[in-house]
């Protein structure tokens, strides 16, 4: 409210104006008021600027839904100025304009206003001229026809004639949503009551016409009445018949609803078990790549105890190449004392062919076992399913390489004795022998024991690198065994695992799947179930859409029924249709007769209407000839004024000149004296 007051006061400092203290005050008394939505500015004298402010101020007002202006006595022009304000106005919904005696010019405002305004729903229109000119009213008319928003419009009082009765005709067939229309005392007559009653076969939804104090006879005003009541019945079935659509729509649109949550809820737990899947392939994925992972990492430390066992099976065959080697040299050696013994003599020579016969055998054996040892090398992947067999074998090599070596040195042992006993024996018959090669004996004894003592220390050595080596490979064959045998052992246990987990998951999955497929069907039977009740439903609207139809019919059979039968009633037209058949013909002769009176009657019309069209222009000529006489009158009187301001002032230029004429003048200058 203070926000339309600040406007209106701002408006009227830009224009220039006072503000008008009746309008103040009554904004200040709807300020007083609180929740007021009501301008009313009913009995005061709103001069034209007035108007012009308060058009400005009501074009963009959203405050007041009501506004009365009634008993103001608009002038035409401030009713020009004010109504296309309210043309873009979107919240009044009330115009009360009673008792402003509204002429041509208010009537083509009003025009104007219905055609552009979307939001009055009641207009007061009482009291006022709006039927004494024509063509403006023609034009309120058409505004009127192509309006659609009001409700309720109220012309009593207008001097609305049967001309004026046509053109609101007119407007009413193409008017759509006008329901309440008050046309008292006004001068419609009987023509003007037949074309409104004819104008309400097309009308479908005034509903309350009042037509009292007109001149139109009862027989008229009975039949508006009954085509009223035809339009308030029609609404009312409308109203059940909407109100049924509306309901079996808001089943339907639930049904819709419930259909489409279940479906929704559906696809949820679908989905839901497909993130279940999902997560359960990726939880097993993750599980199948830590396990190849694991195996992976065990499948490297096997391998890389592979090549910790071939490293050992090369450092062997290099310590086995080493010993034949040795051999070799041990041979050799041998071969030196065996040539030593053939000079000393000829059993030492056989004992030492013996030996080097039983070396050779030994030579071989150990070339043998090399040979072996190679083929074992060549068959790496058998050692390993065999693994213990051959170390049995190897074990067994290698008791034997020591039985062999220590029978090698019990021989030599035995061997030095016999040498011992036959120098002993032979010194008694060799003393000069014995003296002679004492020297070379002493000297080649002394080169044999520390040949000796070296290829012991070398043999004692050669044991203990061999004894090592056998153990740290027992060892790490025995740990490749244990790791191999625990690494088969978890990798059978994690194929088991994998596999019986796989089995589990597959029969999880498969009861998901089975209850996924019986949650379809069910689904799908509901869906069937769903589909039948809304053909069901379909049906049933069907049904009801036919018996609308059928309805709709009775209702039309009924309307032509009441039109045959006007002021009976439905008791009596059930209880006397044979007195009402012949009536009907007797009505239908009438018919005839008034449709020849009607003819008639158009006729009569279109000769009144070709007269009040040649009165019409010979009005408009008298109006143009007062008006040029008005014109004339205004131009002489305007003379008039200026002849007599001109008289006026050349008497008041004579009385000055009289005057000063009178004081110059010796009288003048002697009368003071006296």
């Amino acid at each position: 409210m203070e926000d339309f007051r600040k406007t209106y006061l701002h408006l009227c400092k830009e224009s220039g104006l006072e503000p008008q203290e009746s309008v103040l005050t009554q904004l200040h008394d709807v300020r007083a008021a609180e929740d007021s939505a009501r301008l009313d500015l009913a009995m005061q004298s709103l001069s034209v600027d007035t108007c012009a402010v308060l058009g400005r101020v009501l074009s963009n007002d959203v405050l007041f839904t009501e506004v009365v202006l009634s008993d103001c006595m608009l002038s035409e022009e401030g009713v020009k100025l004010l109504l296309p304000g309210l043309c873009s106005n979107t919240t009044v919904k009330v115009l009360d304009l009673k008792g402003n005696n509204m002429r041509a010019v208010g009537s083509e405002a009003l025009g104007k206003l219905l055609r552009q305004n979307k939001s009055i729903r009641r207009l007061t229109l009482e009291w006022n001229a709006l039927g004494m000119w024509g063509e403006a009213f023609s034009i309120f008319c058409e505004g009127l026809g192509s309006n659609k928003a009001l409700k309720q419009l109220d012309l009593r009082n207008n001097q609305i004639n049967h001309q004026g009765a046509g053109e609101l005709a007119m407007a009413l067939k193409r008017n759509t949503t006008l329901q309440e229309l008050d046309l008292r005392w006004n001068n419609i007559g009987l023509l003007g009551g037949r074309v409104l009653l004819e104008s309400l076969q097309q009308n479908r939804t005034l509903l309350q016409l009042e037509m009292a104090g007109n001149n139109v006879p009862s027989d008229t005003l009975k039949a508006v009445e009954q085509s009223i009541d035809h339009n308030s019945d029609r609404k009312s079935t409308l109203k059940e018949s909407r109100s049924k659509t509306q309901v079996l729509s808001k089943e339907i649109q639930s049904l819709r609803e419930e259909k489409g949550k279940q479906f929704l809820n559906m696809m949820e737990t679908i989905d839901k078990q497909r993130e279940d899947l999902s997560r359960s392939s990726r939880m097993s994925a993750v599980r199948v790549g830590q396990l190849q992972e694991a195996l992976n990492e065990r499948k490297s430390a096997v391998n890389s105890l592979k090549a910790k066992l071939q490293m050992t099976e090369a450092a062997l065959a290099l310590s086995e190449q080493k010993s034949h080697d040795l051999g070799e040299l041990l041979s050799r050696v041998k071969l030196e004392k065996s040539e030593l013994k053939e000079r000393q003599s000829r059993e030492m020579n056989k004992e030492q062919k013996e030996a080097v016969i039983r070396e050779g055998k030994l030579i071989r054996e150990l070339q043998i076992s090399t040979e072996k040892n190679l083929h074992l090398k060549s068959k790496v992947d058998e050692l390993e399913r065999r693994c213990k067999a051959q170390q049995d074998h190897v074990f067994d090599l290698k008791q034997e390489l020591t039985n062999s070596t220590a029978e090698l040195k019990l021989r030599l042992a035995q061997a030095e004795e016999r040498l011992e006993a036959e120098k002993k024996g032979s010194k008694q018959t060799l003393d000069d022998a014995e003296n002679l090669r004492q020297k070379e004996v002493d000297h080649l004894n002394h080169n044999r024991e520390e040949s000796e003592r070296s290829l012991q220390d070398r043999v004692q050595k050669l044991e203990e690198i061999r004894i090592q080596l056998e153990e740290e490979l027992s060892r790490v064959r025995a740990l490749s065994v244990t790791e191999r045998a625990q690494a088969e052992e978890e990798l059978i246990k994690v194929r088991n695992q994998v596999r019986l987990e796989e089995q589990q998951r597959v029969s999880h999955l498969e009861e998901k799947l089975r209850l996924l497929t019986l949650s379809r069907d069910e689904s799908q039977i509901h869906c069937t179930q769903q589909k039948q009740t809304v053909s069901e439903l379909q049906a049933r609207n069907n049904h009801l859409a036919l018996e609308m139809e059928g309805l709709k019919r009775r209702i039309e059979e009924l309307q032509q029924e009441l039109g045959g039968k006007k002021q009976e009633k439905v008791a009596e037209v059930n209880k006397v249709r044979v007195e009402l058949q012949e009536q009907i013909g007797h009505l239908q002769a009438e018919r005839a007769t008034q449709g020849g009176l009607k003819e008639k009657i158009a006729v009569l019309e279109r000769e009144m209407k070709v007269q009040t069209s040649n009165h019409r222009e010979a009005l408009l000529d008298k109006e143009s000839e007062i008006a040029s006489l008005l014109e004339k009158l205004r131009l002489k009187d305007d003379e008039i004024m200026r002849m007599r301001e001109d008289e006026a002032q050349r008497a008041n230029f004579l009385q000055k000149a009289v005057l000063t004429y009178v004081q110059g003048s010796p009288l003048g200058s002697n009368s003071p004296k006296k």
